[in-house]
């Protein structure tokens, strides 16, 4: 029988079309499924779309007669994994889990994972609805908001869209941060390589972004810094920081060679950014919940402060 035209609806907000095809067609090879993109052949409510364009739940996402060969089922989330984000929930109610995600664990699956957080709640808890409200880059840790129903994740979505959630960020940067420096107002511009990783950069046709900077402690290769986001942009800490000439410790994307050195010089294993706290109100309360500092991270930056 010949391949026909399907169509699958989106359930997970903000999701990367390139990705979501790639969980979907597990079998089709990348090359297929972004010469798809390419030619149009994939449709998202009836219209052409972008590798890197962000799916909302509820989008209905045409795919073209494939030929799909036998996948291989998915590995299953660890028991360990399961126990481990059991013992990081930070907040729980009808509507909202916020956890303190680890580092190193992605929040999804894709780009050649298996699974990632999201997955592995869905596998361990009984609510029906789990959606991640937003999201952390891999490296990061830190306070994480789970939607347990649609209706949270629309009023959670509202809040952050309107900045009536407060968030704060340690991370630890190259060099000495200087001290007039509190507020970096660069548009963000978001792209894709070649390899469909997304990436971003300063520059004029850019979305407005900005971040205020704040130094905790300054060593004399380093500077722990508190960052407050006054917008939410993909990877805003990171490239704000590195185009201040100050990139993470930890970076693997906008580090510069001396920023590089100064992570293997201290033996940094992680990226070093962490979601501190989250202040809103929630539940007709106002609730503050804070992630404790990583142990690595400390560690980092004591090896830091006695170089």
């Amino acid at each position: 029988m010949q391949p026909q035209v399907s169509y699958l609806e989106v359930e997970e907000a903000g999701q990367r079309l390139d990705n979501y095809l790639a969980r979907a067609l597990r079998s089709v090879p990348r090359s297929r499924i972004y010469r798809m993109l390419r030619t149009g052949e994939v449709r998202v409510n009836g219209r052409r779309a972008k590798p890197g364009q962000r799916l909302q739940a509820g989008d209905r996402v045409r795919l073209p007669p494939v030929r799909r060969g036998p996948v291989a089922p998915r590995p299953a989330p660890s028991r360990a994994l399961r126990a481990l984000l059991r013992r990081r929930v930070l907040f729980d109610d009808d509507g909202l889990l916020i956890l303190d995600k680890p580092s190193g664990l992605a929040v999804h699956g894709g780009s050649g994972l298996s699974f990632g957080l999201i997955e592995a709640l869905r596998a361990d808890r009984s609510e029906k609805f789990l959606e991640l409200a937003h999201r952390l880059d891999r490296g990061s840790s830190g306070c994480l908001m789970v939607a347990k129903s649609r209706a949270a994740l629309k009023t959670l979505h509202l809040m952050q869209r309107e900045r009536r959630i407060k968030k704060s960020y340690d991370l630890l940067v190259a060099g000495q941060w200087p001290s007039g420096l509190g507020l970096v107002d660069l548009p963000l511009h978001r792209f894709a390589t070649a390899s469909g990783e997304r990436r971003v950069r300063v520059a004029v046709q850019g979305k407005p972004a900005r971040t205020r900077f704040a130094p905790v402690r300054t060593a004399a290769a380093a500077t722990w810094l508190r960052a407050a986001l006054l917008t939410g942009r993909t990877h805003q800490i990171r490239v704000h920081a590195a185009a201040s000439g100050h990139p993470l410790l930890g970076e693997d994307k906008y580090e510069t060679a001396a920023s590089a050195a100064c992570s293997e010089a201290v033996g940094v294993a992680r990226l070093c950014l962490h979601a501190s706290w989250l202040n809103l109100a929630w539940a007709g309360q106002r609730l503050r919940v804070e992630a404790p500092l990583p142990a690595d991270f400390f560690q980092a930056w004591e090896r830091l402060d006695a170089a």
